[in-house]
């Protein structure tokens, strides 16, 4: 489920819709989370669909730590890949806000997190771009990735968390745990 603070309008034709902020998120804000409505594409269903459906769930979903194609309900589907995201997947099932998000920016994200089977060309062509999205982005930049992650966990509990009661029990504990100091970063 995204924030309910944000819009889904066309970014432009090549890159197609993204999804943007209509108020101010600060840092720490939860923007993301996984519920229990998102659609779930399990390994063996995956090969049972068609060339033509795989190409779409690959397009609109992302790889769960159980193998697993989620593809969310609403327009969340739509946050399209930055270098230089605003937000980022954390350990706890939601992405989170790693800066403060500015009314009628776009909600980005680092895809290079989300398992990736496919090398992917980025659009962007900014200062800083990598150019492509490969599953070696994990190992090569989790260090800078978890700095920010836990920078941005430290403002949680001073922002209010529009999306927190959607939170399963599990994440929740993890990362309560991990906030109070009981548990190390997931």
């Amino acid at each position: 489920m995204i924030h309910p603070n944000t819009e889904l309008r066309l970014v432009n034709p090549q890159v197609g819709y993204g999804v943007f902020a209509t108020a101010f998120i600060p840092e720490g804000t939860i923007v993301y989370v996984k519920d229990s409505l998102e659609i779930e594409v399990s390994p063996q269903d995956y090969v049972k669909h068609s060339k033509s459906m795989q190409d779409q769930i690959e397009k609109y979903s992302y790889i769960d730590e159980r193998g697993y194609r989620i593809i969310s309900w609403d327009f969340a589907k739509y946050v399209n890949h930055c270098c230089n995201c605003n937000t980022i997947s954390t350990g706890y099932g939601f992405e989170i806000a790693i800066r403060d998000i500015f009314p009628g920016e776009q909600i980005t994200d680092e895809y290079g997190i989300f398992n990736m089977e496919q090398e992917m060309v980025l659009e962007c062509k900014r200062p800083g771009c990598r150019g492509l999205v490969c599953a070696a982005d994990l190992d090569k930049y989790y260090p800078k990735w978890d700095a920010a992650l836990i920078e941005a966990l430290s403002s949680y509990n001073e922002v209010e968390q529009p999306l927190a009661p959607f939170l399963d029990e599990q994440s929740l504990e993890n990362r309560n745990g991990y906030c109070n100091g009981e548990k190390a970063y997931r």
